[in-house]
C-alpha cells in the first residue's frame, strides 16, 4: 500500500514525473500518465474516492478554463494548423488546442500526484522522515509541526467564541461586509491565545531536552526499504513509457518541438 512508504522516497517519486511532464507540450504524455496515477491512487491506497472528487473536480474545472485561456491566448509560434473554430475575434487553431488541452493534462496530473501524496502520508511521519533521511535541521522540522498541529485548535477555538457569542446573545451578522467587520471581535483572542500557546511550546520542548542538535535519537524510527525502491522505479518507468508510447505514435513535443513526427 502507498500508505506504508516512506514519505521522503514518496516526495521524490511524485516530484520528478511532476518536473518532467512539464517539458511536454503534446496530449499523449500527460494522457497516458494521468491514467496511471489514477489506477495507482485507487488501487494501490485506500483514498475515500468520494473525498477524492470532491478536491479533485474544482481543482479539474481550474485546469479546464486555464486550457480555454491558453487555446485563445496561445503564442502565434504554437498557434499552428487550421483554424478549428473562432470565437468572437479569436481563432482557435489545432496547435493552440493541442497546447492547450495539453496543459490542462498536465494540470490534471499535477493535481492527481499532490492530492496521491497528501491522502496518503502522515505529516508527523513526513517531518520525521526529513529530519532522518533528508537531514533537515530538527529546529526547523519541530517548529514547522508546532505550527500545522496549531491550525486545528485554532479551528476548535473559534468554534468555542461563536458559541459563547451565541449563549451570551450576541446575534450573528447578515451579509458578506457586517461578518467580515464581526471578524475582528474573533481575531484578538485568538491572537492572545496563540501567543500564550507559542510560549508554552517552547518551554515544554526545553523542559523536555529538546536543544535542537543534529545528533539525537528517534522513538519512531523511518527507514526506506525496497518496496520504497520499487515504488520510486514504477513512478519513473511508468513516465518514460509515456514518453516512448507518444514518440513511437509520433505525437512527442518537447518545448513545441516535435520529435515523433
Amino acid at each position: 500500500m502507498i500508505e506504508n512508504r516512506n514519505p521522503s522516497m514518496k516526495a521524490v517519486a511524485i516530484l520528478i514525473p511532476g518536473i518532467f511532464l512539464s517539458f511536454s507540450f503534446d496530449i499523449v504524455t500527460p494522457l497516458i500518465y494521468l491514467l496511471y496515477i489514477l489506477a495507482i491512487t485507487f488501487l494501490l491506497a485506500s483514498i475515500p474516492w468520494k473525498r477524492w472528487l470532491l478536491i479533485f473536480m474544482p481543482l479539474s474545472l481550474f485546469a479546464i478554463s486555464l486550457a480555454w485561456m491558453t487555446m485563445l491566448y496561445t503564442d502565434e509560434s504554437y498557434a499552428t494548423g487550421e483554424v478549428i473554430f473562432s470565437f468572437l475575434w479569436f481563432e482557435v487553431t489545432t496547435g493552440s488546442a493541442e497546447v492547450g488541452i495539453s496543459l490542462a493534462l498536465r494540470s490534471l496530473c499535477f493535481i492527481a500526484l499532490s492530492l496521491l501524496f497528501v491522502f496518503t502520508t502522515n505529516p508527523t511521519k513526513f517531518m520525521l522522515s526529513l529530519m532522518q533521511q533528508c537531514k533537515l535541521t530538527p529546529k526547523l522540522t519541530y517548529g514547522i509541526l508546532a505550527g500545522y498541529r496549531f491550525l486545528p485548535t485554532l479551528q476548535h477555538e473559534f468554534e468555542l467564541l461563536k458559541q459563547a457569542h451565541r449563549i451570551r446573545g450576541i446575534s450573528r451578522a447578515e451579509g458578506w461586509k457586517n461578518r467580515i467587520q464581526n471578524m475582528k471581535q474573533y481575531a484578538i483572542p485568538l491572537l492572545a491565545n496563540s501567543i500564550r500557546k507559542a510560549e508554552r511550546v517552547p518551554i515544554a520542548m526545553e523542559s523536555k531536552g529538546f536543544t535542537g542538535e543534529r545528533e539525537r535519537t528517534y522513538y519512531h524510527q523511518m527507514k526506506i526499504n525496497r518496496k520504497d525502491w520499487i515504488f520510486l522505479f514504477g513512478m519513473v518507468v511508468a513516465l518514460i513509457i509515456a514518453y516512448y508510447t507518444s514518440y513511437q505514435l509520433g505525437y512527442l513535443n518537447i518545448f513545441g518541438n516535435e520529435v515523433g513526427r
